[in-house]
């Protein structure tokens, strides 16, 4: 259940509000609006803390040896002269790679002269000899002139060099040397002196390098006091942030307040610390246009999902629905049918029975193990009514499991047998095991997104509004639309849009389900206190009311992912056993094949935990979310409280 709020608003006098605020977070249940903090303080601790966390950063990706690595406890102080001496090494590699690029690059340009110094040039000019330095493609060197004095340096099959001599240090180009000819700027220091600075800098960078590895043994300390660092961001954030009446005639009896929301089952521990601190405290419920966060309460089982949503960052807004009893129930089906293989779902139900075994022992729990427990469990049951064990045929397989599956969707059952119906006297017409779970998964959703309309039924006839009539109608298209899909996706043989049963006119019934409840969502949808402007409202978006109905369809259709996922699987873990299985009876070979298998498997199993991220989290935060209303526009509750919430 989504935990009700009260806004509570604290007004306490401006020079006591730093105690308060401490004796606040003390207490520990009001969630504080958002506050814009200012000042010089609030400035220099954002500083320090950006420093510790890009150092942080920086030093987790050095690999080390936790088990054998010994961390050093230091300072706060210490702590964040080492992140500061973290960066400035950062940033003197970076000028140091550049440093070496730059050299590298000059020295590559030089490469085929040989050894320069500036200085020989600079003392025969003063001599009156004026030397230029110049290339040209070895086959256009035979076009310089005889009238130009140059001194052939050395010639390669492509690139010639030469010296070109002249009387004049301002002298123009000779006419007889050809365009194909270019001059080589010298240097700025000999080339001797290039390469020299190359190997200081060379150095100096794995110098600076050791020592970056060395500062490593500071990451805990840099970790910690940046998580310490962010109590403090957040204390001054507020405390500067708090509106204050303050002026500079009445500046003793001024007043600060600020604004916030606590869970009504923990207001008297907030109206008891008011009291005794002398605080004005006003209270109110919440409206539609305040910014309410969402605190979730549920029992231990529901609350198995919590990991998964906080992975997914999905949390509900204060007035939509907490769906996470149904997230959990149809996420554990979703799973199991995805993920597919009884196999697969016993090596991680093992895994994690052995993990939390281990964590019991001592003395800790953790909902993401019990959450993967769950749902391994939910696979194991989904391979046995399938007989699906780590892609092996029913052939491969003792009676004792085969007889575990249920006939109708079993791999045993041969995928051309037809079950026939009560309906069709044709004994030739009938439905396949792949019929049978396509039926299977389209029943899963006409479940799944029914329950989001019936919620929303008994909310419409709490508030007692009309909005009930669009939601029955929103539930009978969904009811009619499952026997169109039935009938268009399964087997229109088996489900005519003809279909009489025993005098019932089963498919009109259906499609008259679909017509009607158009009429009655198009009527009643927009409903907020007059039937008239609801019509309009939905005339307005006609478009869009009129895809709603393909929309239900394609909503129920996409549960179809479920049975053509799975199968996917299924084919890939039949395809590995295939490949290896002619290796496993050469003894030379079975190493190999038992490594495919195991890549083969292993990789089949990551490729079906992401389908499981993908798919079957989409058809609840969206298909389901969608006919519920829901948008996830909610945040969750963070209390002001000496621990910062991450």
């Amino acid at each position: 259940m989504i935990v009700p709020m009260k806004k509570v608003s604290l007004v306490v006098l401006d020079r006591e509000k730093k105690e308060a605020l401490k004796t606040l977070r003390k207490t520990g249940v009001v969630h504080l609006e958002t506050v814009e903090g200012k000042g010089e303080v609030l400035a220099r601790y954002k500083n320090i803390s950006d420093t510790l966390f890009n150092a942080s950063m920086l030093l987790a990706e050095v690999k080390v040896n936790k088990k054998t690595f010994t961390f050093e406890n230091v300072s706060n102080e210490e702590a964040f002269n080492k992140a500061k001496r973290v960066l400035e090494i950062v940033d003197r590699k970076k000028e140091l790679f550049d440093q070496i690029t730059n050299l590298t690059s000059e020295l590559d340009r030089f490469a085929g002269w040989g050894n320069l110094d500036p200085k020989d040039f600079e003392y025969l000019t003063q001599k009156g000899i004026y030397i230029s330095m110049y290339e040209i493609p070895s086959d256009k060197m035979s076009l310089i002139s005889d009238d130009v004095k140059t001194i052939l340096v050395n010639t390669s099959k492509s690139i010639t060099r030469f010296l070109l001599l002249s009387d004049k240090s301002d002298a123009e180009r000779p006419q007889g040397l050809p365009p194909e000819a270019f001059a080589v700027v010298l240097p700025e220091t000999s080339t001797e002196e290039i390469m020299e600075n190359v190997r200081k800098a060379k150095d100096e960078l794995s110098a600076i390098q050791r020592e970056f590895d060395e500062s490593v043994k500071y990451l805990e300390s840099i970790n910690a006091y940046y998580k310490l660092l962010q109590t403090d961001i957040e204390f001054e954030n507020i405390y500067s942030g708090m509106e204050t009446d303050c002026s500079s005639e009445e500046s003793v009896n001024a007043l600060a307040w600020i604004t916030g929301f606590v869970p009504v089952d923990s207001f008297e521990k907030l109206a008891l610390t008011a009291k005794e601190n002398a605080w004005a405290l006003a209270s109110s419920d919440p409206t539609e246009e305040d910014m309410v966060p969402t605190k979730l309460k549920n029992n231990k089982l529901v609350s198995l999902i919590y990991p998964l949503t906080d992975f997914l960052g999905t949390v509900p807004g204060y007035n939509e629905y907490d769906i996470s009893g149904w997230f959990l129930l149809f996420f554990t089906v979703f799973f199991g049918m995805i993920f597919g293989d009884g196999g697969y779902g016993l090596l991680v139900t093992v895994i994690t029975l052995l993990l939390l075994i281990k964590n019991a022992a001592k003395k800790k729990s953790s909902p993401v193990l019990a959450l993967v427990f769950l749902v391994g469990l939910a696979t194991v049951g989904w391979g046995c009514v399938t007989c699906t064990w780590f892609g092996l045929t029913p052939e491969q397989l003792p009676d004792w499991v085969k007889n575990l599956s249920v006939k109708y969707i079993s791999n045993v059952t041969p995928a051309s047998y037809i079950f026939n119906v009560p309906w069709i006297s044709d004994r030739s017409i009938g439905l396949t095991t792949a019929n049978n779970l396509q039926i299977f998964c389209f029943g899963l959703a006409l479940l799944q997104l029914s329950v989001a309309h019936i919620k929303g039924i008994f909310r419409n006839l709490k508030n007692g509004s009309l909005k009930v009539l669009g939601e029955l109608g929103s539930l009978a298209q969904l009811w009619g639309m499952f026997y169109v899909v039935l009938s268009m996706v399964v087997s229109s043989a088996v489900f005519p849009l003809d279909l009489v049963v025993q005098d019932i006119p089963v498919a009109k019934i259906a499609l008259g389900l679909v017509g009607g409840g158009f009429a009655f969502s198009f009527i009643f949808a927009n409903y907020e206190g007059s039937i008239g402007k609801s019509i309009l409202e939905s005339c307005k978006n006609i478009i869009s009311v009129l895809l709603g109905v393909v929309n239900v369809f394609s909503d129920i259709v996409s549960y179809i992912r479920l049975w053509a996922v799975g199968l996917a699987g299924a084919a890939i873990s039949n395809t590995v056993n295939t490949m290896a299985g002619p290796l496993m009876g050469h003894a030379i070979m079975f190493a190999a094949a038992v490594l495919l298998l195991i890549f083969g498997h292993g990789l089949n199993m990551i490729l079906n935990l992401l389908s499981v991220i993908v798919h079957g989290v989409r058809l609840n935060t969206l298909e389901f979310s969608t006919h519920l209303g829901m948008s996830w526009s909610g945040f969750k509750y963070k209390p002001f409280s000496e621990t910062v919430n991450e």
